[in-house]
């Protein structure tokens, strides 16, 4: 069955500095019109950083548009015509101050498929080095580091609730079991 739309015409509602909101106007396979309304974001990536002692690095971070602190993997946007591997290791320098050595490519993900075209690639990162924290002005965070069984565990509790992170996290932890890391 061919469920594929197709654009009739295409409106910009909104452009801001990362992201675009669009309305278009699209064929739909039987043949109907409709409209159809959706974010363009640049992707970003996530990463699992793991310490020598199997302590995943996380961050406590304020979301404005829910007002309120999370618990998050180290993440960022890529930037125009940045290969993912790179800005995932520039915003875990960034944000933490670490440097991995190894990385391992665990997945991609779609978390806004009904409204956004964002994907995420998700990254473990293992081998860190301590640095220096690169922050812009107005990134505040804490870095802080758990057990992945506790991360995990936070999941189950709903003291973690950021689909990247959840994702990531048990996407890392099916690797590190397989793996036997």
């Amino acid at each position: 069955m061919n469920l594929t739309e197709h654009c009739i015409s295409s409106e910009t509602l909104a452009q801001g500095s990362l992201l675009t909101v669009k309305q278009d106007v699209v064929r739909l396979a039987n043949g109907n019109v409709s409209q159809r309304e959706y974010v363009l974001h640049p992707g970003a990536v996530v990463i699992v950083p793991i310490l020598s002692n199997g302590n995943v690095v996380l961050e406590r971070q304020f979301r404005y548009p829910l007002h309120q602190v999370f618990i998050e993997l180290p993440a960022g946007k890529i930037d125009p015509d940045e290969d993912v591997l790179k800005t995932g290791q520039r915003e875990l320098l960034e944000e933490t101050g670490y440097a991995a050595r190894n990385w391992v490519k665990l997945g991609v993900q779609h978390p806004c498929i009904g409204y956004s075209n964002e994907v995420i690639h998700i990254y473990l990162a293992t081998s860190l080095a301590t640095g220096e924290h690169q922050r812009d002005e107005d990134e505040m965070l804490e870095v802080f580091d758990m057990k992945l069984e506790q991360c995990l565990e936070m999941i189950h509790n709903g003291e973690i609730t950021d689909s990247k992170t959840i994702v990531a996290l048990f996407l890392a932890d099916k690797y590190l079991q397989k793996n036997g890391k």
